[in-house]
């Protein structure tokens, strides 16, 4: 690996050994006694009273070890898995509260909500027992739909939340968003729907807790993206042991997109059952389990209205969206579709006044939160799918609709209506060059060639700025050298995937001047490494500078190490290529002999510690907000509703790149996220029965190599003014785009031919048929 510059294409190190079975997750943990495995059992209704639970063949059944249900639950007097978010509504009062504990006490609101543990020495014994478990449910009315739930008479999830309106949030200025209505030459109106996700990462949750007696300490073995969030929710808020008490670790990760941030009600379960054992537990849930138990993604009905005047300008904007939040508020769930997106709804739009109402509906289903994007995704497709719209009512095209109300590279920095302020980018040259890209200007022709073939061709922008890489709370990167010539880098967030090891090493080689093999990544062990969380595409825009700060302070100290050792003035030492130099001399150390030097007192400054070792903290001093522009062209085939994506091109500004190439891979996955909402995923609870009806991958479609595009990628970037290193995040900038490129490209190829202007994802073979067999014939207006 040697050394790197910072923008240099470098593969990722960590590729190699988890290509050739190298990788440890979750389930790979070696053990040092063999572990007692637990199995969740869970309700089979939507909605139900818990008259009588009744365990005692369960209990005697053979190798079984521990049953726990509720009542063990409230005897213990645990905490309940907890929202971690505030939140005020409209009127000033704060949000409503949904009691979560680990196990159902008295009733039971979705379907796959846990009610019983068992741990039992086989998990066939586990399975086998849970079996022999007698529940008496007394099912209750529930209810399913987004929208429908939050109507008057609908079954209440929760007795005390009035019409299952847990929140009802507001951001923006109404009146003056209503005066520019008052006064405006037309009002183009559109709903939308999100579609609600199941995560599905590689690697499924789960948890493995070992006991250690001798210091009545718990370690817990979990698939996470921070330990640092976990321990205090399991420890302090839940179990009420105190964080001492528990120990988290973290080995690879296959795969979180934030569904891994949070404390799911088995991590608690795991570490009390393996206490009361005082042995190992293990719990891993198969697929269809994870379906039933992980929190999911998306899921909003949205209601938009923009006001424009005669030349097409937008002068206000009004959305009132629905969020369905589940039977339960998860830890950040009342952040997602309020703090966390709402404020995207400005899009690059110089819209002067805007208005955004979300209520937060309960329903009878798997609780929601964040999901690759979080609240950003739900907003650029809300806003990208409306623009388009407004084009074609406007007689506009997509691309002029959107110049005429960009802001401007000589307005920035901007303040929006929602209150953040954009520090870089030039949005027209970057959607510009994104059709060139795409080679735009030639489509006409080539949907002449597709309609001489039969076949229907389209071709969809969306442009998009996020708001990430920053988010309030600090990284913190610890920096320890050892006695082989090497230095070990501590860090809070934890890969997912993403290439962590790759993107830290380069920058610490860069700046230390070293090669990256003598740089070595520990992160995943709450016992060594300093608070963070991987999420909002914050790791290198944060903990990169955080390990550029580290850097910076070991030369600064280096220096004067150097000086003493080499009895010369501070002022005359310089650094590069990993060594200290006199100024004008060929006398040199090297960075790993100044920090065997430093161990010597006598050569640190007085007042200092002794060594190089240091830690740097780096607080974001505000938010990064990288944009692009996707281009979808496809072709759709009529007469079976089957369509193929031709051509897909992203330009995209990611302030600078560190890694190109990790950048590039980020996107392609991102993209394929994005497509797999677009064309093929979607949650469906049955409306009569509650049942998840797409519970496996029988039932739930994720994207094919068949649906996911070859993705033309690009940049054209402006320089974050806000971190030293120039960067915007860019992990979740795929999955943003690419929806509303897709479904606004889908609209492009079916409305000369049925006037159609609008689809809800996803678009699938057999729903796209339909909409267009129910309008053949029909011509737009």
């Amino acid at each position: 690996m040697a050394k790197f510059g910072i923008g240099q294409s470098v593969r990722r190190v960590e590729d190699p050994r988890l290509l050739t079975g190298g990788g440890r997750y979750t389930d790979d943990t070696k053990l040092a006694a063999p572990a007692a495995r637990a199995y969740v059992l869970r309700s089979p209704h939507a909605h139900a009273d818990i008259r009588r639970i009744d365990t005692a063949a369960a209990r005697k059944a053979p190798g079984v070890l521990l049953v726990l249900t509720g009542e063990d639950v409230t005897k213990a007097d645990f905490g309940d898995v907890p929202c971690l978010v505030p939140l005020e509504n409209r009127d000033g009062t704060p949000r409503g509260e949904t009691s979560r504990p680990m196990l159902a006490k008295a009733r039971v609101r979705h379907v796959g909500d846990p009610v019983a543990l068992v741990v039992a020495e086989t998990l066939e014994q586990a399975k086998d027992a849970a079996e022999l478990i007698e529940i008496d449910y007394a099912a209750r009315p529930h209810t399913v739909g987004t929208y429908e739930s939050a109507q008057p008479g609908a079954p209440l999830v929760h007795d005390h939340i009035k019409d299952n309106i847990v929140f009802d949030w507001e951001m923006g200025e109404r009146a003056k968003t209503e005066a520019a209505f008052a006064k405006a030459d037309k009002i183009v109106k559109l709903q939308i729907v999100n579609n609600r996700l199941v995560v599905n990462s590689m690697e499924p949750r789960g948890a493995i807790c070992e006991y250690d007696p001798k210091d009545d300490r718990s370690t817990l073995w979990v698939s996470s993206q921070g330990v640092s969030m976990i321990r205090p929710v399991v420890a302090d808020m839940i179990l009420k042991i105190g964080s001492p008490k528990l120990r988290v670790r973290t080995g690879d990760v296959g795969g979180g997109f934030g569904m891994k941030i949070f404390v799911h009600p088995e991590y608690p379960m795991v570490v009390w059952a393996s206490r009361l054992l005082k042995r190992t537990v293990k719990w891993i849930p198969d697929r269809q389990e994870a379906f039933q138990s992980d929190v999911q993604g998306r899921d909003h009905v949205s209601i938009a209205e923009m006001a424009l005047d005669k030349d097409c300008h937008f002068i206000g904007c009004r959305i009132t969206t629905y969020a369905a939040l589940g039977a339960y508020l998860s830890h950040f769930s009342a952040f997602i579709p309020t703090l966390a997106g709402s404020s995207m709804l400005v899009g690059l739009y110089q819209t002067p006044a805007i208005y955004v109402n979300v209520k937060g509906v309960l329903t009878n289903t798997v609780p929601t939160d964040a999901y690759r994007g979080a609240g950003r995704p739900e907003a650029a497709y809300l806003l990208e799918r409306f623009v388009d719209h407004i084009a074609r009512a406007s007689g506009l095209t997509p691309d002029e609709i959107r110049a005429r109300n960009f802001v401007k590279p000589g307005q920035i920095p901007w303040k929006t209506a929602l209150g953040d302020t954009y520090d870089s980018g030039d949005f027209e040259t970057v959607m510009r060059k994104g059709m060139e890209k795409a080679d735009w200007k030639a489509f006409p022709s080539r949907r002449a060639a597709s309609e001489a073939r039969g076949k229907w061709r389209g071709i969809g922008m969306a442009t998009y700025v996020e708001k990430c890489g920053g988010g309030g709370a600090p990284e913190t990167a610890i920096a320890k050298f050892n006695d082989d010539a090497s230095v070990t880098l501590y860090l809070g967030n934890q890969t997912n995937g993403q290439g962590h090891e790759t993107a830290i090493r380069q920058i610490a080689s860069a700046r230390l001047g070293i090669d990256a093999e003598r740089i070595a990544i520990v992160q995943g062990d709450s016992d060594v490494t300093p608070e963070g969380m991987t999420g909002g595409s914050r790791m290198v825009s944060v903990a990169g500078v955080a390990t550029l700060g580290v850097a910076d302070k070991i030369i600064a100290k280096g220096k004067l190490v150097a000086a003493s050792v080499m009895e010369a003035s501070a002022a005359d030492i310089d650094f590069a290529d990993g060594a200290f130099k006199i100024v004008g001399t060929d006398r040199t150390m090297s960075l790993f002999d100044v920090a065997r030097a430093a161990r010597d007192p006598k050569h640190v400054p007085a007042g200092e510690k002794a060594g190089l070792d240091d830690e740097f903290t780096r607080m974001p001093e505000a938010d990064t907000f990288p944009n692009g522009c996707h281009i979808c062209e496809l072709e759709v085939d009529p007469d079976t509703g089957t369509l193929d994506i031709l051509n897909y091109s992203v330009m995209d500004d990611f302030g600078s790149a560190l890694n190109p190439l990790l950048l590039q891979g980020q996107v392609h996955g991102g993209v394929g996220q994005g497509v797999g909402q677009a064309l093929s995923e979607k949650t469906v609870y049955d409306k009569e029965s509650g049942q998840l009806m797409s519970g496996s991958f029988m039932d739930y479609a994720l994207p094919r190599a068949d649906i996911v595009p070859h993705v033309h990628f690009d940049m054209h970037n402006s320089p974050c003014t806000t971190n030293p290193l120039g960067v915007k995040g860019a992990g979740e900038a795929g999955a943003i785009g690419a929806p509303p490129a897709v479904l606004n490209a889908i609209i492009s190829a079916i409305h000369p031919h049925t006037g159609l202007e609008h689809l809800d994802m996803p678009v699938t073979a057999a729903s796209l048929w339909a909409a267009i067999d129910a309008r053949r014939g029909r011509k737009a207006a």
